[in-house]
């Protein structure tokens, strides 16, 4: 039995829900909070970006390859192909003389419409510097060469950095991550299907360090330092996850995944949220999240984090002609 994450109003009325699973816990895998099933295995798809970062910074390869801010919030990204993403994601494949070619990712238009449209009046095509997940995948060709490993097939299970970065998610959700659980993503790399209550627990210990080595520790907090310090780069314009992290820096960490999911860590208060969207639709994780962090963190919000949690937890609907017909907004039981 699932539990309403989302309404859909219109006229006053609520038209729609959005039916999932969230859970908030501590860095021990305690749940504080939860709604739904929350031990059924859900895949994270691009919510763990930050998690499979993590080796590349706690190696040493980001500090030798002298990495920046932006290019380490790029590993994290679900980006929105604008021309920063793109000229970031090639400045990191040429620190270690490689080029698009490398990328195993594929290609698709710029997510970001305005990019896109930019694109096409030019009579250009996209490349794999385009496509969302291309900051990862520069990530690990990184720490590939760095290693002075072949990074050709890096996207494959058995690759040597692959194995590095699914022990990092292990380590971290304290979930098997074997064979029987992997899918392939939509930029091709294994994802592999955990209990929410166990990603949650992963992005507590992500924030608050519980149970991590000191090395291992070090490289989340650097990890949480560029993204706050660059926000632009794990989202894009106009984007939920740019625009909430601009505004907490540091004290919130977010990030939206495909078919619903999202995760966010508290490192102030320890905690870690995971949210699962049944029908997949990413709206209504957008506004789930600001409920929860208002319902948890109230007591260390100031005035204006409370606004605007409060304006995301309540997004409204335009027609076309801009006119407000109703809102999507999160379920009473969160608040």
């Amino acid at each position: 039995m699932q539990g309403v994450l989302a309404e859909v109003t219109r006229g006053g009325r609520v038209e729609s829900f959005h039916m999932g699973r969230a859970v908030v816990t501590d860095g021990r895998g305690e749940v504080v909070w939860s709604c739904g099933d929350v031990v059924s295995p859900v895949f994270p798809r691009s919510t763990v970006k930050a998690l499979l970062a993590l080796p590349l910074v706690e190696s040493g390869a980001a500090a030798r390859l002298g990495l920046t801010d932006a290019e380490l919030a790029l590993a994290c990204a679900s980006h929105g192909g604008e021309p920063l993403h793109a000229e970031t994601a090639s400045n990191m494949l040429e620190r270690v003389g490689r080029d698009v070619g490398c990328l195993e990712c594929g290609t698709h238009w710029p997510t970001y419409t305005e990019a896109a449209y930019d694109l096409a009046a030019r009579h250009a095509r996209p490349s794999a510097l385009h496509n969302n997940c291309s900051g990862k995948h520069a990530g690990l060709i990184c720490l590939a060469c760095d290693q002075g490993i072949d990074p050709q097939g890096y996207v494959q299970p058995f690759h040597p950095v692959q194995r590095q970065v699914t022990e990092a998610l292990e380590i971290l959700t304290g979930a098997p991550h074997t064979a029987d659980y992997r899918g392939v993503d939509g930029c091709s790399m294994p994802t592999y299907a955990i209990p929410l209550k166990a990603l949650a627990r992963g992005f507590a210990r992500f924030g608050s360090g519980e149970g991590l080595s000191g090395g291992q520790n070090d490289a989340a907090r650097q990890l949480r330092e560029a993204v706050a310090a660059k926000p632009f780069m794990v989202a894009g314009s106009g984007r939920f996850d740019t625009r909430l992290m601009n505004h907490f820096g540091t004290r919130v960490f977010c990030k939206m995944g495909a078919e619903g999911m999202m995760v966010a860590s508290v490192p102030q208060l320890g905690l870690g949220i995971a949210i699962k969207t049944d029908d997949g639709a990413n709206r209504a994780a957008e506004v789930a999240l600001p409920a929860l962090l208002q319902r948890f963190g109230h007591a260390i919000w100031s005035d204006s984090d409370r606004i605007l949690l409060e304006e995301l937890a309540q997004q409204p609907l335009r027609n076309w002609n801009g006119i407000d017909v109703g809102a999507v907004r999160a379920a009473k039981e969160l608040i």
